[in-house]
């Protein structure tokens, strides 16, 4: 089941239906609104196929992704090979990941987010440290 809020805030999407595939750098699923999906599309398609890591990394991006919709009851079915990929076993988190919505394995989540394998106040500096969006240094 979406959680109600989430499918509130996906209602502009609901009509046109999702894409939902693994994640690159995580043990969870990425469920894409399908205006979301095409612009990366239009990205991927601008790679040259003709280079084999382009074409590989097209493989594996595009690997096991699958077109879904939230019926009316707000449920949303995950195919069972994503199921195992994610290794969903029986609490799931949706997470908002900016243009998209993770979904995660509630334990693997937790621990994705515990910090044990990073600092987050250093991933944060790394990460963010040098962005400032106005001339007067402060971001």
């Amino acid at each position: 089941m979406m959680p109600a809020p989430l499918k509130k805030q996906l209602a502009s999407s609901l009509q046109d239906g999702f894409v939902l595939k693994r994640s690159v750098f995580q043990p969870c699923l990425e469920l894409y609104p399908m205006e979301e999906w095409n612009l990366m599309m239009q990205k991927i398609n601008k790679l040259n196929r003709f280079v084999k890591k382009n074409n590989d990394f097209i493989r594996r991006f595009t690997a096991g992704v699958k077109m879904v919709e939230i019926d009316a009851l707000g449920r949303l079915l995950v195919p069972k090979d994503l199921v195992a990929f994610s290794g969903i076993a029986k609490d799931v988190v949706f997470s908002s990941a900016v243009n998209i919505v993770e979904i995660w394995d509630k334990d693997l989540y937790e621990k994705s987010i515990s910090g044990e394998d990073m600092d987050f106040a250093d991933l944060a500096e790394e990460v963010m440290g040098n962005i400032n969006d106005d001339d007067n240094g402060i971001s």
